[in-house]
């Protein structure tokens, strides 16, 4: 620790910060705090004064509280504990669930105007369930330490915590995660699927990694094959609730005599969006040799091909004059990138939807598309992950 840092320090909580901090200041100096809410006052353990520009911290006592503070949602994540000793992943589980979905509408607000050029209307963030917003999981991953201890890490940290709770998943996968015992250091995914059962994959940091699992998930009508450790939306209503954003956006948008493009494509749920939406021609991209081997399973009633290639070069391959019909991409929490949407533009499509679980990664990339002429039609937030910071987003771009 720095000298110049003090251990403690009485800060005024005036907003919150991407990724799941809150916002104070000292002395002119940003400082980053944990488990707080604006309009509180608290009083914050300095973690980091490295960077002369901003420090970090964590809040050890509340001094004047937010109406909108509730007991945590996760007991062992609660302020009353030592910030060492609080479990990680629910970072907004200490404030009302109405109002995460403000502060996250927030969030996504103060992006676009700094990142997307402004004049892009925020949306409101949609629950998807009407429920507290517990219960959701149905991917949850354990770790285990060098004494045995099973449970996840702390926040920020690596050191396992142990639980008698886990809250956020779905009650069957909390039950079979805290039953866990005499496991091997590494960690531990479970994972429940479609049809409810609960799949737990152990992943020991020494020996022999089991074969993949394939398990099947379901939106509607159509079942998607999936490695059980390979990605699917965590909420037990995110696939359904994006299919339905997709759709809904392409519709009247889809000419079915050109060729689509589903781009980070996965196992092909978004796909079959497209060709619900009146796509016959579609081309999966996806850069998992093991879920477009699925993808090209999942759509095989479909005039769809499955191709195994970085999205970036992918495009970069194309032909001079390429076209495109409609665009899908649903990129990684880093985002598309220049590159992907430079390529995306290149193919002259007639409308584009982006699928981004990043605020700040979307707002960039939604400022390139701005900057070639593209427009956002439309712009939808979902609240996929309640109690903690993520959010989802589905725009429109048209030219």
């Amino acid at each position: 620790m720095a000298s110049s840092a003090p251990d403690l320090l009485d800060l005024d909580i005036t907003g919150i910060a991407h990724g799941g901090t809150f916002i104070a200041r000292h002395e002119g100096r940003v400082v980053f705090v944990s488990d707080a809410i604006p309009g509180e006052r608290v009083r914050a353990r300095v973690t980091d004064d490295a960077k002369a520009s901003f420090w970090r911290a964590e809040t050890v006592e509340v001094l004047d509280a937010s109406p909108h503070r509730r007991p945590h949602v996760w007991p062992e994540a609660d302020v009353s504990l030592d910030p060492d000793d609080r479990a990680g992943g629910a970072d907004l589980g200490h404030i009302d669930l109405d109002h995460q979905r403000v502060l996250k509408r927030q969030v996504l607000g103060e992006a676009l105007e700094k990142f997307a050029g402004g004049g892009i209307q925020t949306p409101e963030v949609a629950a998807v369930d009407d429920t507290d917003g517990t219960g959701w999981r149905t991917r949850v991953s354990l770790h285990v330490d060098a004494e045995g201890v099973v449970g996840p890490y702390a926040a920020r940290s690596h050191r396992v915590i142990p639980v008698r709770s886990l809250p956020l998943a779905r009650p069957r996968v909390a039950a079979e995660g805290l039953s866990l015992r005499n496991a091997k250091q590494g960690r531990i995914d479970l994972v429940e699927s479609a049809d409810g059962e609960v799949h737990v994959l152990r992943r020991p940091e020494r020996g022999k990694r089991p074969a993949a699992r394939v398990i099947s998930e379901r939106v509607g009508e159509r079942s998607f094959r999936v490695d059980a450790d390979g990605f699917w939306q965590v909420h037990p209503h995110a696939a359904s609730t994006l299919d339905s954003a997709v759709r809904a956006a392409l519709s009247g948008r889809v000419d079915p005599n050109a060729t689509h493009l589903d781009l980070y494509g996965g196992v092909g749920l978004l796909a079959s969006s497209l060709a619900a939406a009146g796509a016959t021609d579609i081309v999966t991209v996806e850069s998992s040799r093991a879920a477009t081997a699925h993808a090209q399973e999942n759509l095989a009633d479909l005039d769809a091909t499955a191709v195994t290639a970085r999205v970036d070069r992918y495009l970069a391959g194309l032909p001079d004059g390429a076209r495109a019909g409609a665009v899908v991409l649903d990129p990684p929490r880093a985002g598309a990138g220049r590159a992907v949407v430079e390529g995306v533009h290149a193919l002259t499509p007639d409308a584009v939807v982006y699928v981004a679980c990043d605020p700040v990664a979307l707002a960039r990339d939604l400022g390139t598309f701005r900057g070639l002429g593209w427009e956002v039609e439309s712009l939808q937030a979902f609240d996929l992950f309640p109690h903690s910071h993520h959010i989802e987003a589905v725009a429109l771009l048209t030219r």
